[in-house]
Order: C-alpha cells, then sequence, then structure tokens
C-alpha cells in the first residue's frame, strides 16, 4: 500500500474519532446501563412472581387497582403506556408513560410493587430520541456509520504498521545471522 494512503487513513481517522465522540460516548455508556440493567432495581424494577396461573382481571379491575396507588398517577387509560401480562409469573405489569410500574397479582388485583421505571429513558438516550426529534436518524445514525468507517481505517493502519514491522524484522535478519 502505498504511504499516502496510510497517512490518509490516519487522517481520517483522528477527525472522525473527534467528530464522533460524543454519541458513541452516549451510546457506550447507556449500553452498558442497559446490559446490566436486571441487575440493578434503580434501573429496571424486579419482576415479582403472582399465583402461577392465567390472569382473571379485566381492564376495568386493572384500571381501578393502579388508580388506587397515588405515586404512580395513573387515573385513566390515556396515562398507561402498555401492559405486560405473564401468566407464567402470574403477574400484569401496568407501566405509565410517566414511567411509573405497577406490577399485580394477575388473579387477585393486589399490588405487589410500585417503582419507577428508568430503562424507557436510558433506551431513549441509547438511540438518541431522547435528544430532540430526528437525533436518531441525522446524528446517532450517521455517527455509527463513521465508527465503521473508523474501524476500517483502524484495520488499515493495523495492518499496514504489521506489514511494515514484518518487512523491517526480514531484512535486519541477515544482518544479525553475520
Amino acid at each position: 500500500m502505498p504511504a499516502s494512503f496510510r497517512k490518509n487513513s490516519r487522517s481520517i481517522h483522528l477527525w472522525l474519532s473527534l467528530v464522533i465522540f460524543i454519541p458513541v460516548v452516549i451510546v457506550i455508556a447507556s449500553g452498558l446501563l442497559l446490559q446490566v440493567k436486571k441487575e440493578f432495581d434503580w434501573i429496571q424494577p424486579p419482576t415479582q412472581k403472582g399465583q402461577n396461573s392465567a390472569p382473571t382481571l379485566s381492564f376495568g379491575e386493572v384500571l381501578d387497582a393502579v388508580k388506587q396507588i397515588p405515586q404512580a398517577n395513573l387515573n385513566n387509560w390515556d396515562d398507561i403506556d402498555r401492559l405486560d401480562v405473564r401468566p407464567g409469573k402470574g403477574i400484569i405489569k401496568v407501566r405509565g408513560k410517566n414511567h411509573w410500574e405497577v406490577q399485580l397479582n394477575a388473579q387477585t388485583g393486589d399490588v405487589l410493587q410500585v417503582a419507577y421505571r428508568r430503562t424507557d429513558t436510558i433506551e431513549a438516550i441509547h438511540d438518541g430520541s431522547w435528544f430532540f426529534e430526528g437525533a436518531k436518524l441525522w446524528l446517532f445514525l450517521p455517527a455509527a456509520f463513521l465508527l465503521f468507517v473508523l474501524w476500517v481505517t483502524g484495520l488499515v493502519m493495523l495492518y499496514t504498521t504489521l506489514k511494515s514491522k514484518y518487512r523491517k524484522k526480514k531484512y535486519r535478519q541477515p544482518l544479525n545471522n553475520s
């Protein structure tokens, strides 16, 4: 490979790494938190266990149960983002748009746990959508593409460095044998 190719690779590598530094640090840090989300209750509340059978609560009973919890502030269906029904664990997780999670016993409607869930916020930070509309597509996606280019230029630098060291070693060997 010509020396100019190696020099250009180094220059591209340097400048791209400076351009994507902040988005990549955000993706790495949030990704690390997401990797350990089940290990820390602060990130994602642990799933409780109810009676191990099919749910018998109606949607009305689910809403009535979560309305009784003031800190969750879930007063109607507009406040609720989703229901996560786990028949094998006997629970229904009610996740609010405000990131509060209420876990109910799917048979009795008893509240098993009320906790703030940070996972969704961390996921939004991870993919860039938390910052502003379009950050995911116009900032984090290009940063991912540029990170791939960094990887390629890094491989070029590694290859050319190893090739150069091999050549130097090869030419020095006859001198050492005499």
